[in-house]
C-alpha cells in the first residue's frame, strides 16, 4: 500500500462554462485516473461544492451569473477546505491577488496544458499531506518523489528525468493500463511522434535498474506490459 496515501481516483469538480475548454480538461483529467464533475455556472458550482465529495476544486473567475472569486469567497465562508486552483483569460495581478487572498490555493492563466494542472494539483495534494509522505511505497519498492531516487531493500537507483516521471505515472495508479499514446502524452509531450519506440525504451531501461536492486527476486514483473496496448504497474 502507498504511504502517499493517494486514492487511485481523485475527485475533481469543474467550474468552466467554455465548452470547449470544458471538454480539454474532462478528456485530459479522466485519461490521467482523476474523476471529474463538471459545472456550467457559479450557482452550479457552489451547489456541487457544498456536498464537499471533492479532492479539487478548479474554478473559472469568468463565469455566468455569480462569478468564480463570489464562489470562492462563500466557499471558504462557509469553511470548506476544498483545495480551489482558479482558471482565468484575465492575467491581470489584481485577479490573481484577490483569488489567493479569498483563500484559492493555485491559479492557471488561459491556455494552459492539463499536464500543468495535473503537477500543480499533485503539488496541492503532496503539500496538504505533508512532507513526510512524499514518498510512493509498495513493500520494499520505494519512489521518493524529493530526492526522485528509487530503492529497495535500503539499495538505490538512479532515474533519468524520463524515466522518473514515467514510473511515477505508473505507480500513481497501480493496476490501471495506460497505452503507449498515454504515456507519450504525459511524459513526452502532445507533439511527439506516435510511431516512435521511446516508450518501450524507457520502460527497458527502468527494467533494467530494478534488475540491478533485485537480489534473488524479479522486480521487473512490477512493470506488466500488455502486448499491443501499454503498460502498468503491478505492486
Amino acid at each position: 500500500m502507498s504511504t502517499h496515501q493517494e486514492k487511485l481516483s481523485l475527485r475533481v469538480l469543474l467550474v468552466e462554462d467554455e465548452q470547449k475548454i470544458a471538454d480539454f480538461v474532462c478528456s485530459g483529467l479522466n485519461a490521467r485516473g482523476f474523476v471529474v464533475e463538471h459545472c456550467r455556472t457559479g450557482h452550479q458550482g457552489l451547489e456541487a461544492a457544498k456536498r464537499q465529495e471533492h479532492d479539487f476544486i478548479v474554478l473559472d473567475i469568468m463565469l455566468p451569473g455569480r462569478d468564480g472569486l463570489s464562489v470562492l469567497k462563500e466557499i471558504r465562508a462557509l469553511g470548506i477546505s476544498t483545495p480551489v486552483v482558479l482558471l482565468t483569460a484575465r492575467n491581470e495581478l489584481g485577479d490573481r491577488l484577490e483569488g489567493l487572498e479569498l483563500g484559492a490555493d493555485d491559479y492557471m492563466a488561459k491556455p494552459f496544458f492539463v499536464e500543468e494542472l495535473v503537477a500543480r494539483l499533485h503539488v496541492i495534494r503532496r503539500r496538504i499531506l505533508g512532507a513526510g509522505h512524499d514518498v510512493l511505497q509498495y513493500g520494499k519498492f520505494r519512489l521518493d518523489l524529493v530526492s526522485r531516487k528509487l530503492s529497495y531493500e535500503g539499495r538505490e537507483a538512479e532515474l533519468t528525468a524520463r524515466e522518473f516521471t514515467l514510473l511515477e505515472y505508473l505507480m500513481r495508479a497501480p493496476g490501471q493500463l495506460f497505452t503507449r499514446a498515454q504515456i507519450l502524452e504525459h511524459v513526452w509531450g502532445y507533439d511527439f511522434d506516435p510511431t516512435t519506440n521511446v516508450v518501450d525504451v524507457c520502460i527497458k531501461r527502468i527494467r533494467n535498474k530494478l534488475a540491478l536492486l533485485q537480489d534473488g527476486e524479479d522486480l521487473s514483473v512490477h512493470i506488466d506490459a500488455v502486448r499491443g496496448v501499454g503498460y502498468r504497474f503491478k505492486p
